[in-house]
């Protein structure tokens, strides 16, 4: 799959509202070849910690098209270095030390009733709403990318959704251009303030869902979780939010599902995502284990050698 990331190209930014013309071309792009079920995602690789050129030629053409891959290999090892390396070789490399990832940057996320009692769900067996990763942080500090490795799944459920958030854009641009520009206000979203003790308060915190940066390249910041966004007070907000709700609802043909194996994983820049519920094992084989890494970078372009 070769593809010209036209988003990339100075002044024909496709996301700017007054840039019809640049978004009809990006839109005919986006949607030629686009791939029709999880299954077309998935990238067989030998090792995650030393990729071939044509494997990470593979992963990174597919990255530039939906902004997401899944990665199959049989290195199951529980070893946070896996995608570490991984990453690293995609040019991901500043990883986000969130108040909740291990020292080493990368989170193991597991079954832990400690954390889940603070209203922390991803450590619970519970289902995950629809989200992107780092919603909550500062504009400076935006999530571009994330990592999910699989060490061992659970004995059932734990199946991820996934949305290509540039898919989303163009549904709600499709449906009401004034739709993007509601979410495209800074004030579109409010994180309200986290000042749970010893974790480092955080302030309360507002900005858009959707934003490009100067090279025209999409990003977005989203979470179903009501108890954790207030949406602007006005009709255009509702009316976008409800309409972006529905699309996520829906059985909409560039939803995706996948239930991760071991030795599995999903690369992205920081797709819409999210996760059934699940129940473990008494074995610890039986016993779910991701290690998610966020990064600050992105993958665009070719990956590097």
């Amino acid at each position: 799959m070769t593809t010209t990331n036209i988003s990339a190209v100075p002044g024909q930014n496709p996301f700017v509202l007054d840039n019809q013309e640049g978004y009809l071309r990006w839109q005919e792009q986006k949607l030629r070849s686009y791939p029709e079920s999880a299954d077309q995602l998935i990238i067989e690789i030998k090792d995650p910690r030393a990729l071939s050129r044509a494997e990470k030629q593979k992963m990174s053409e597919l990255c530039q098209k939906t902004n997401m891959a899944i990665y199959q290999s049989k290195v199951e090892d529980a070893d946070k270095e896996v995608p570490r390396l991984l990453g690293g070789q995609m040019g991901l490399t500043h990883l986000d030390p969130n108040m909740l990832a291990d020292d080493d940057g990368i989170t193991s996320l597991e079954l832990m009733p400690a954390k889940h009692e603070r209203g922390y769900i991803p450590y619970s067996d519970r289902r995950l709403l629809w989200h992107t990763d780092g919603y909550y942080n500062d504009f400076s500090h935006k999530i571009e990318a994330m990592l999910l490795h699989c060490v061992r799944p659970a004995q059932t459920g734990g199946e991820n959704s996934l949305l290509d958030h540039e898919m989303a854009y163009l549904l709600l641009r499709e449906q009401n251009p004034m739709h993007i520009e509601a979410l495209m206000d800074p004030d579109a979203m409010i994180i309200p303030a986290n000042l749970e003790a010893g974790e480092g308060d955080r302030p309360a915190r507002s900005g858009p869902v959707f934003s490009a940066n100067e090279q025209g390249l999409l990003s977005m910041r989203y979470t179903a979780r009501t108890r954790s966004i207030t949406w602007k007070d006005n009709p255009a907000t509702k009316t976008a939010v409800k309409a972006l709700t529905d699309i996520l609802d829906s059985d909409c043909r560039y939803i995706f599902h996948h239930r991760l194996a071991a030795g599995q994983g999903i690369i992205c820049n920081n797709v819409l995502h999210s996760r059934t519920r699940f129940e473990n094992g008494d074995s610890t084989a039986t016993q779910r284990l991701i290690y998610r890494a966020r990064y600050y970078d992105r993958i665009s372009g070719v990956a590097q050698n």
